[in-house]
């Protein structure tokens, strides 16, 4: 290759940026699911984008091409989250740490009004520009079963959580924590005590997992996982003492009124 065309610098104006609940690396799924909260592309006005959306509402699903924003560089060897235990090529993976931080997500299109498009099962981080949308063609983009052999080793569990654990983590939602399911699925589909790619410990006969201030109380049987309850991760003294570096304090305190552990 030409040197100079391998260290050509291309321009890209992002045309948009995506807005959502989704905040933090770790609360970003694997990939576009059902457990992520919905949110919206918010398209730059003045560029005729009102114009390049017509016909957009007849599509199901798009492709969006967004960057990584929250990283810095890259890396030529990354570990998989799931099905290896060595690592791989980045070109081999999804990992968001690529030469150029350029990502790709397909997403259920829920609404369109005007420059604002609605979207569910997003993978996409708060903030993240926006380079390009596309639609989703069934017919050229879908070949059922063909996935990198490295999957062929990732066993996934079925995630269930207790009545207990649906009461808390509804109640927390009510709170503005509303991340805390997509990551429990997200986190304990595959390899789920590893700790080498997760908070997670072992407690007693089960194992415990962490989501920012929050711990997550699971068991393992065969190829399911248990989330038995939720509980804070702030002790008594913890919550006595007036410093409050993530300005949640108050939410555990009425937590362990409502929720005080056995």
């Amino acid at each position: 290759m030409d040197e100079t065309v391998a260290q050509q610098e291309i321009k890209l104006n992002a045309i948009g940026v995506f807005r959502s609940n989704q905040v933090h690396p770790y609360e970003a799924g694997r990939q576009p699911d059902e457990f992520h909260s919905e949110g919206y592309i918010e398209l730059e006005p003045g560029h005729n984008f009102e114009q390049a959306l017509i016909g957009l509402e007849g599509c199901e699903r798009i492709w969006v091409l967004f960057t990584f924003h929250h990283n810095p560089h890259w890396n030529p060897m990354v570990l998989p989250p799931r099905g290896r235990t060595t690592k791989l090529g980045v070109f081999a993976t999804r990992s968001p740490y690529r030469p150029n931080p350029v990502g790709m997500s397909c997403v259920k299109v829920l609404s369109i009004d005007k420059l604002k498009i609605r979207v569910a099962g997003a993978d996409l981080l708060d903030g993240s520009p926006i380079l390009d949308i596309k639609p989703y063609i069934a017919y050229a983009d879908s070949f059922p079963g063909v996935e990198p052999a490295w999957l062929h080793d990732a066993d996934k569990h079925t995630i269930h959580l207790s009545d207990k654990a649906l009461e808390q983590i509804a109640w927390l939602n009510s709170q503005g924590v509303t991340q805390l399911q997509g990551f429990l699925q997200h986190q304990l589909e595959y390899e789920p005590t590893n700790a080498k790619k997760k908070r997670v410990k072992p407690t007693n006969e089960n194992f415990v997992i962490a989501y920012r201030t929050w711990r997550a109380e699971f068991s393992v049987h065969a190829d399911k996982v248990d989330v038995l309850h939720v509980f804070s991760g702030y002790s008594d003294e913890d919550l006595q003492n007036t410093e409050d570096p993530y300005e949640d304090k108050e939410i555990h305190r009425k937590f362990k009124t409502l929720f005080p552990l056995k």
